[in-house]
């Protein structure tokens, strides 16, 4: 029986903004951008169970009192080694694939969920995704098994944040499958992640915007309302990246 096991890497430090994941996206309520997440997320049917994997530290451990308040699982594990948390947090749940989005980035495309799990396991695919999307937007299904062996061969590089990083470097050792999305949601000239301020300030705006729909905020509502405020693009354009990760 597969188990699909919902892996979120958290930590405080950041060399721009400080605790992305714990920023507020909804001010007067209080709900940060982990909250939304969270929310989102429990709403996936294929997605069994949530864990976080937090890094050690005292500064971290915000995000385990989160957990609490939420009532999910989470484990600690070496702030550098994100690739080993994401691992750790598979086996917490005895998953035996791990569904992977980062914890800066609020607003995930989840239509494809249900059909890119399907896929995923029919297949045997190592890896579904889906890429073009608004950056920070995409989501990625991996065999746990694919991610030890990333693991095990990779180097400090690959254990980093950059967890796909072996895979995307070794493509032929593993069963890779990018989904085709729909053209009005391929838009590599939006940003929809919180590395910045500014970034922060925009996905205030988007949320605020459609919050009655939360936590499944519909990607090409986004969009449309993203297109109708060029003063909220302009402020992230200079950090836009328009290119595909896959």
């Amino acid at each position: 029986m597969r188990r699909l096991v919902a892996a979120l890497a958290c930590r405080a430090q950041g060399s721009r903004l400080y605790g992305k994941p714990l920023q507020n996206l909804d001010i007067e309520k209080g709900t940060t951008v982990l909250d939304h997440m969270i929310s989102m997320i429990q709403t996936l049917p294929p997605v069994q169970a949530i864990v976080l994997g937090v890094a050690e530290g005292a500064a971290n451990s915000p995000f385990v009192e989160l957990a609490q308040r939420r009532g999910v699982d989470c484990i600690r594990g070496d702030e550098k080694d994100v690739l080993k948390r994401l691992i750790d947090c598979g086996h917490k749940a005895q998953g035996t694939d791990v569904f992977r989005v980062t914890t800066e980035s609020p607003f995930t495309y989840y239509d494809m969920m249900d059909e890119a799990w399907e896929r995923h396991v029919k297949a045997g695919n190592d890896v579904t995704t889906v890429d073009g999307l608004p950056e920070g937007s995409h989501f990625e299904i991996y065999k746990l098994e694919a991610l030890a062996k990333s693991h095990k061969l990779g180097d400090s590089r690959h254990r980093s944040e950059f967890c796909s990083l072996y895979i995307r470097e070794h493509r032929g050792d593993f069963k890779v499958e990018v989904l085709p999305i729909p053209r009005q949601v391929e838009r590599l000239d939006l940003r929809l992640t919180i590395d910045y301020p500014e970034d922060l300030v925009l996905c205030r705006h988007v949320y605020a915007h459609l919050r009655d729909k939360a936590p499944r905020l519909p990607l090409a509502e986004i969009i449309a309302f993203l297109d109708g405020h060029p003063e909220l693009t302009a402020l992230v354009k200079p950090y836009v990246v328009a290119q595909r990760l896959w």
